[in-house]
């Protein structure tokens, strides 16, 4: 099995804050993609609107990760989501983000209440390359 390639900086992410790589790819079929947040490119900067707009932007973050190693979102084989704060009414806004952005496609999710540091939506997912 060959070696975990890691993907170097992606334009429109923010540089990781500590020792990690934005993804790797292990055996050369599986793109594990770090928890991604609502970055905001052209602020250069995380953004703290409401859930659903969170969710999004986030989930643009795990496309722009996605592309950098060749593929893309109906490839995502699972993901898990941080919500902070986990209720009724931020699960269903993440929800309604998290569909729109995948579709018909539905890779396996789980999500679960975090306590996150200036955000309030993080994700991470697996991907499976060709």
């Amino acid at each position: 099995m060959p070696a975990p390639t890691l993907l170097p900086a992606i334009d429109g992410l923010p540089v990781p804050r500590g020792p990690f790589s934005q993804g790797v790819i292990a055996g050369g079929r599986c793109l594990y993609v770090s928890g991604q947040g609502p970055y905001e490119p052209s602020l250069q900067a995380f953004a703290r609107g409401d859930i659903a707009t969170q969710t999004w932007l986030t989930l643009e973050c795990i496309d722009r990760v996605l592309r950098a190693a060749g593929t893309d979102r109906s490839r995502v084989v699972s993901c898990r989501v941080y919500l902070q704060p986990l209720d009724q009414q931020t699960f269903a806004a993440m929800n309604t983000a998290y569909e729109a952005f995948f579709g018909a496609h539905k890779p396996s999710r789980t999500t679960i209440g975090a306590q996150l540091l200036q955000i309030d939506v993080e994700i991470d997912c697996v991907a499976v390359l060709d």
